[in-house]
C-alpha cells in the first residue's frame, strides 16, 4: 500500500496550506472573540474550489474524492477548526443538493453553492431526536405541488446565515422509511431562528434553533424521491464523521506544532523544555497519535471511496479515534504551554475548546461504538 500522495494532492495541500496561513491564522483569534461568521473567507474558499470539493462537476465542484478532501480540510483545521468544521458542512449539503436535486433545483443552486456566493446548512438533529436521528418528527405533508413544513430544528450550524437548508423530514409513518429530504431557502415564509447559542467554541459559525410554520417548500425541492431522506442523511453522515475526524487531526497537528516551538524557545532551570525528558516522551505521543488518527482517517476515506460494504463502520472508527486522540493531543499541548497555554494570546485554549465538540457531534463517540459494535457482533462483519 502506497502512503504517498501524488503531485496533484500535493497541488491541493499546498493551496490549502496557503489559504489557511493567509486568511485563517491571522483572523481565527478575532472572529471567535467577537463570534464573526466569516462570509468573506468562505467566498474565497470557494474560489479555489474549497465550497465543493466532492460535489459533483456537472454543477461546478470539484468531484474529487472524500480522501482528498481531508488533505484539505485538516490543512485548514491546523489553523481555524470551526471555520474549518463549517466549511466541511457546507461541502456535505452542496454534495446532496448535487448528488440527488431536481435538475432545475441543481442549477438554480448548485454554481452559486460551489462558488462560496451562497452558502448551505444541513439540518436533521431535532430537539428531541439527537443520537436517534430516525425518530425525528418535523413534518412534510403533500399539497398539490408543495410540502407544508412544520417542525424544529436544533443545533444547526450556520443557521441565520446561510442562503438554503438541507431538511430532513418526515413524509410518511414511523422509522427511516417515512423520512424524505427537502432544499428549502433560508428565508421562505414561515421560517423562524432561534437566538444565537453560547457555546464553548466553534463561535467563528452560528448555532441556532430553526422553527417551521406551515412552509410552503416546492415539489420539485424533494431530494431524491420521498422515504429516502434517512438514506441520504446516513450517506452524508458518513462523509461528515471523516469531515469532522480531519478536523481534529488538523486541531492536533496545529496544537503539535505549537507546542513543538515552545519547548525550543521555552527555557526553565537553565533548559530549553526541549531538553527534559518527560516532555520529549509526551511530544513524541502527541505525534504518534496524530500520525496513527490521520492514517485511520485516510483509510476510512478511500474505503468509501471505493464504496467498500464496511465503509461506514470504518468511519465510525476513524471519527471514534480521531476525535478521541486530537482532542488528547489539544489538551497536552496545552499542558507543555503551562500558565500560557491558558491564555487567549497562544492559540491552545481556543484548539482545545474547538476540538472538544467532535467527540460529540455527527453522533457521539459512544454512538460511534455501538455502530461498530453491532456490525461485528450482530452482522458477523469481518474488519480487516
Amino acid at each position: 500500500m502506497d502512503f504517498r500522495l501524488s503531485d496533484e494532492q500535493q497541488a491541493f495541500v499546498q493551496a490549502a496550506r496557503e489559504f489557511a496561513a493567509g486568511e485563517l491564522a491571522p483572523n481565527a483569534a478575532r472572529w471567535d472573540a467577537e463570534s464573526i461568521f466569516p462570509r468573506d473567507a468562505f467566498a474565497q474558499a470557494g474560489a479555489l474550489g474549497f465550497c465543493a470539493i466532492y460535489a459533483p462537476e456537472s454543477i461546478g465542484g470539484l468531484g474529487l474524492p472524500r480522501l482528498d478532501a481531508t488533505l484539505v480540510f485538516e490543512e485548514m483545521a491546523a489553523h481555524d477548526p470551526s471555520t474549518t468544521a463549517f466549511l466541511t458542512i457546507h461541502n456535505m449539503a452542496t454534495w446532496m443538493i448535487g448528488s440527488w436535486a431536481t435538475e432545475p433545483v441543481r442549477q438554480a443552486w448548485g454554481p452559486q453553492l460551489c462558488s462560496g456566493e451562497k452558502l448551505a446548512s444541513y439540518c436533521l438533529t431535532e430537539p428531541g431526536a439527537g443520537s436517534d436521528a430516525a425518530s425525528l418528527a418535523t413534518r412534510a405533508e403533500k399539497r398539490g405541488d408543495a410540502y407544508v413544513l412544520n417542525g424544529s430544528k436544533a443545533f444547526i450550524s450556520g443557521a441565520g446565515d446561510t442562503d438554503v437548508l438541507v431538511v430532513m423530514a418526515r413524509t410518511g409513518g414511523a422509522g427511516p422509511k417515512g423520512i424524505s429530504a427537502l432544499v428549502v431557502p433560508a428565508g421562505l415564509p414561515g421560517i423562524t431562528y432561534g437566538r444565537k447559542e453560547d457555546k464553548m467554541g466553534w463561535n467563528s459559525q452560528s448555532t441556532r434553533q430553526i422553527s417551521f410554520e406551515n412552509v410552503e417548500v416546492p415539489a420539485e425541492n424533494l431530494l431524491g424521491a420521498e422515504g429516502q431522506g434517512f438514506a441520504f442523511a446516513m450517506k452524508g453522515l458518513d462523509g461528515g464523521r471523516i469531515n469532522i475526524a480531519t478536523c481534529s487531526v488538523g486541531a492536533a497537528q496545529g496544537a503539535y506544532d505549537a507546542a513543538r516551538r515552545y519547548m525550543g524557545e521555552r527555557r526553565q532551570f537553565g533548559h530549553a523544555l526541549a531538553d527534559f525528558q518527560a516532555l520529549q516522551f509526551k511530544l513524541a505521543d502527541m505525534l504518534t497519535h496524530i500520525v496513527a488518527a490521520r492514517q485511520m482517517v485516510r483509510l476510512a476515506a478511500a474505503r468509501l471511496d471505493a464504496q467498500d460494504p464496511q465503509a461506514g463502520t470504518y468511519c465510525a472508527m476513524a471519527k471514534r479515534l480521531a476525535t478521541d486522540l486530537g482532542f488528547q493531543v489539544c489538551l497536552d499541548a496545552q499542558q507543555i504551554h503551562g500558565g500560557y497555554g491558558y491564555l487567549k494570546d497562544y492559540p491552545l485554549e481556543r484548539l482545545v475548546r474547538d476540538s472538544r465538540v467532535h467527540q460529540i457531534l455527527e453522533g457521539t463517540n459512544e454512538i460511534m461504538r455501538v455502530i461498530i459494535a453491532r456490525q461485528v457482533l450482530e452482522k458477523g462483519a469481518d474488519i480487516r
